[in-house]
């Protein structure tokens, strides 16, 4: 996927947009540098998502952007909360959260985020979500 943005950045002949493949605790970012953060399909995923937005959060300058795609499982299928930590102690399954889109946008909101704009392209998809850092 770097290697795609590279190229269409190149092709655009533009100059003042950089690519990283990094985890959050790696990346090593001056607070409130990024005008936006891509975070998709990552945010379930977390074992301390509120942490990580709040990173984010800071990161951004004000005004700047976290746009996230992340399944919210705890919208239609409840009954993974019970299942998914039954795997995971099996050593079947990797940490899966579920909660729903309601705690996503609480979670945004309580950062200091305004939900911009939200999608929910379908029963069984991610909700994406467009969420602005206060200016």
């Amino acid at each position: 996927m770097i290697e795609i943005a590279q190229s269409k950045a190149d092709a655009g002949n533009i100059k003042n947009v950089t690519f990283e493949r990094s985890t959050i605790d790696d990346l090593s970012v001056p607070d409130q540098t990024l005008d936006a953060v891509l975070g998709l399909n990552i945010l379930h995923l977390l074992d301390n998502m509120e942490g990580v937005i709040a990173r984010v959060h800071k990161m951004l300058k004000p005004g700047g952007i976290f746009v996230t795609g992340t399944a919210c499982l705890g919208d239609s299928l409840k009954f993974l909360k019970f299942v998914l930590p039954i795997g995971r102690v099996l050593g079947l399954i990797p940490l899966v959260k579920v909660f729903t889109t309601r705690e996503l946008v609480a979670s945004l909101t309580e950062a200091g985020f305004a939900i911009d704009h939200q999608w929910l392209p379908g029963k069984y998809k991610a909700v994406f979500i467009v969420a602005k850092k206060a200016e």
